[in-house]
């Protein structure tokens, strides 16, 4: 029986996937490597690529969106990505259904009905129409003038629901947020309907390109379908994801399966990642990255706000966290423990990178 493979090798092969190592070419590619990126905190999902892409600024991932490369919505667990534009509408038509019968009792509490949601997109349709984009604030104000109300998270569930049923998307880029345009109209549809296991397929293997070695789990928690849906997506995958260890898969192209008793390369340097980056949060099971014990210095509270993190071979070692006011170019680390000590040279590469993603100078940077 061969030796399995080591958590040395697991955490290099995840970093590669992830485009940590070698970098990649384009915040499209980016985007494309991993799938899909949560994308809620707008700011921190821009960071998530531009760490994957040595040389890139923030103006890259704008460009990427008003060019319709990449699109933001509500695609998986009924929560905000951005992922390849032509990806959206497949992913929905499976995706959508789902989530919307979850939320069915929260919207009961809402008083939104069937015929609430037809006349929201009645005037959505009408405010948008002809290449119109409006604000989250401007579409709610037409619901009200119409009289729906939006008080109450009402707004922003008659938002979800609509993007959910491939609506409404997020469009141009308006200071630090977006627009809400028609999808049909930002994005129309080139194609035939893929095959429902033709998307499923298509979906497990750009999460396994990006986030491998993973396990079926892992897809089915990060994309929030079913563990039957997570494990005909695996089986329509075919030979394009190969196992890595008795659980775990890598993309066959990765070269990681071939021998897992050879040297582990060494990964060099750390990286430090953004607030909900996919390299922690894109598992059910982060175990592999980050000791269990230090899990809740990430999620202070459980209560679902990621924090930024430091990555040292391929270890989750730390939080980071923005200066204040006249510091706010500066950065302070802090590692978990006395085994996670924290060297600032360690980081600085990744944080002069992110400075520079910014359009700003790295000022100091302090350990706490």
């Amino acid at each position: 029986m061969s030796k399995p493979p080591s958590a040395a090798r697991l955490r290099a092969a995840r970093l590669e996937s992830h485009g940590l190592r070698g970098g990649l070419p384009h915040v499209v590619d980016a985007v494309r490597r991993l799938g899909a990126a949560q994308a809620q905190d707008f700011t921190a999902a821009k960071w998530v690529l531009g760490a994957r892409v040595p040389g890139s600024v923030v103006a890259d991932v704008d460009a990427a969106i008003e060019s319709r490369e990449i699109v933001r919505s509500w695609p998986l667990r009924g929560t905000l990505h951005v992922l390849p534009t032509d990806r959206l509408r497949p992913i929905l038509a499976i995706t959508g259904p789902r989530v919307l019968q979850q939320a069915a009792t929260r919207h009961r509490q809402l008083e939104l009905d069937e015929a609430t949601f037809r006349r929201a997109r009645a005037v959505a349709e009408t405010e948008l129409a002809a290449g119109g984009s409006r604000s989250r604030d401007e579409l709610q104000a037409a619901w009200e003038a119409a009289g729906i109300a939006t008080a109450g998270q009402r707004g922003y569930h008659l938002i979800w629901r609509l993007a959910s049923e491939a609506v409404l998307c997020w469009g141009p880029i308006e200071g630090r947020g977006q627009r809400l345009v028609l999808l049909d109209e930002w994005a129309p549809a080139s194609a035939a309907p893929e095959d429902r296991d033709e998307t499923l397929a298509a979906l497990f293997r750009a999460y396994i390109a990006g986030h491998g070695p993973a396990t079926v789990r892992d897809f089915a928690w990060w994309s929030g379908l079913t563990l039957g849906d997570a494990r005909t997506a695996h089986a329509a995958a075919g030979d394009a994801v190969t196992a890595f260890d008795d659980e775990r898969f890598v993309a066959s192209d990765t070269g990681w399966p071939a021998d897992p008793g050879s040297p582990t390369p060494r990964v060099a340097g750390g990286v430090a990642l953004p607030p909900f980056d996919e390299y922690f949060l894109g598992y059910g099971d982060r175990d592999a990255v980050c000791d269990p014990a230090h899990a809740a210095r990430v999620i202070p509270g459980g209560n679902g706000v990621f924090q930024p993190i430091l990555v040292r071979g391929g270890l989750v070692v730390g939080t980071w966290r923005r200066g204040r006011g006249r510091e706010a170019s500066s950065v302070v680390l802090e590692g978990f423990d006395a085994a996670s000590v924290i060297d600032p040279a360690t980081f600085t590469a990744s944080l002069r990178a992110w400075a520079r993603f910014w359009g700003h100078e790295l000022g100091g940077v302090t350990v706490a």
